[in-house]
């Protein structure tokens, strides 16, 4: 039910519901219409018919006028003398339209709608004929529409008048819902497998300009939009490619102006520092190199966080567990206490350099603030999620997210004297994101602070 109802959120599921309900309309409206059009028809055959029977039973009076009582006295095909009480009701229009155009005495024929009596057989004849109907009609049609009688007042040739009683047939009922299952199946599949098959052709350029938008927030460098398809997708390709090669020249630009910078802050910085040497105040140049380091290294990471958003490093396939327990030795040859604690088993596909520097900055944050690291890694549900626990004094609830902003600094436990610049976690965040993960923060249930980095599931490759 809930993929049911996220399909019928998105432009897919409501191009095939507009679709399907559209055609299912069309195609119930032709079909009433035929419908419509084929009793229509139907009716003008039958009233041909008629026609045919009552010219060709007066013809035959008119032509022999010897036999004239012994016909009227027997009858021919649907038609026979009428009696003489039989009623007169409407005009039939319709007939006496259709005789209009005949020769001969029909042509002056008058119609009238009369009751069924009329055309009744004598008593000894019509049990076994009504019995014989009544079967036939029972076994044919499960509804039927009943016989109707039609009086004929016209006068031969030789003046003579006649009243005549002109049978109509049984016919079967056609209600205009009576569609057959068969056929109301078929058309159902047919139109809703063609309904979706439109609504994902109309909604997939629409999916890949947002697959590519969510692609882009990861990888600046990612290949370009194919160009493609009518001229109205080709036109959103064209402009999503060149709002692409704007950001990407923008932070190229940004990345060079900050190296150029950086460069060019390095001669001053060397010359400030070697002055600073001089300075015969212990305590003060002790203050004022701490203040030049902390200078540098603000400089350093600002680039670095440049850099880290618009990294070109192509993906790779990579062993998960491999790269943390490398990251946990290199930790633990510098003197620190890190340990690998559990492996996922996962391969994912990512940024090597990336990585090992995103997991190198979290360890580093873990032992400079909470005196140790350890790192567990696990997949669930699809996803690999990574943990990296230290066990300083955490953090409060809205500072959590708040660390993660740039240049911020909070002092109660993140004092100047540790160095740093704020930028750590705001890199770290930056790879994250750039390698198709999110990162978190939280306090850990038996203390300390809790660095979580997630792949959804669609992020592995085995």
């Amino acid at each position: 039910m809930g993929r049911l109802r996220r399909f019928l959120a998105s432009m897919a599921g409501r191009l095939f519901v507009i679709l399907l309900v559209g055609m299912m309309a069309a195609a119930i409206g032709a079909t009433l219409l035929a419908e419509a059009r084929r009793r229509q028809e139907f009716e003008q055959q039958n009233l041909m018919r008629m026609a045919d029977r009552l010219q060709g039973f007066v013809a035959l009076l008119e032509g022999s006028p010897e036999l004239r009582a012994r016909l009227l006295e027997t009858g021919g095909a649907s038609v026979r003398l009428a009696p003489s009480d039989a009623n007169v009701g409407e005009e039939d229009v319709p007939l006496m339209h259709v005789l209009d155009n005949r020769e001969g005495p029909v042509a002056e024929a008058r119609v009238h709608v009369t009751n069924f009596r009329a055309c009744l057989l004598p008593l000894p004849e019509l049990l076994p004929q009504r019995t014989r109907l009544s079967q036939h009609l029972r076994n044919r049609y499960p509804a039927v529409v009943p016989p109707r009688c039609r009086l004929v007042e016209l006068t031969l040739s030789d003046g003579t008048p006649l009243r005549l009683a002109l049978q109509y047939p049984a016919t079967a009922r056609i209600s205009v819902f009576a569609f057959d299952p068969l056929f109301l199946s078929l058309l159902s599949l047919a139109i809703g497998g063609l309904a979706y098959v439109v609504a994902r052709i109309a909604s997939s350029p629409l999916q890949r300009l947002a697959d590519a938008a969510t692609e882009l927030g990861q990888d600046l460098q990612r290949d370009p939009l194919p160009v493609d398809g009518p001229q109205e997708v080709r036109r959103a390709a064209e402009a999503f490619n060149a709002m692409q090669q704007r950001l990407q020249r923008h932070i190229g630009e940004r990345t060079q102006m900050l190296a150029a910078i950086t460069h060019d802050l390095q001669t001053p910085l060397t010359r400030l520092r070697l002055r600073l040497e001089n300075v015969a105040d212990e305590s003060l140049r002790e203050r004022l190199i701490a203040d030049l380091a902390a200078m540098q290294a603000l400089i350093r990471e600002g680039l670095e966080l440049a850099r880290s958003a618009e990294s070109a490093e192509q993906r790779v396939v990579l062993d998960v567990d491999s790269l943390l327990q490398s990251v946990a030795e290199d930790a633990a040859e510098a003197g620190h206490e890190v340990e690998f604690e559990q492996g996922c088993g996962a391969v994912l596909r990512l940024r090597p350099l990336a990585v090992h520097r995103l997991f190198s900055n979290l360890v580093d944050n873990a032992v400079k603030y909470g005196h140790s690291a350890h790192i567990r890694a696990q997949a669930r549900n699809g996803e690999v999620e990574v943990r990296i626990r230290d066990h300083g004094p955490g953090l409060a609830p809205d500072e959590l997210e708040a660390v993660f902003t740039p240049f911020l600094r909070l002092e109660t436990s993140r004092s100047r004297e540790t160095g740093g610049a704020g930028l750590g976690l705001t890199i770290a965040r930056t790879l994250a994101e750039k390698n198709g993960a999110s990162l978190v923060l939280r306090n850990h249930p038996d203390g300390g602070l809790e660095a979580v980095v997630t792949w959804p599931g669609s992020a592995r490759t085995s």
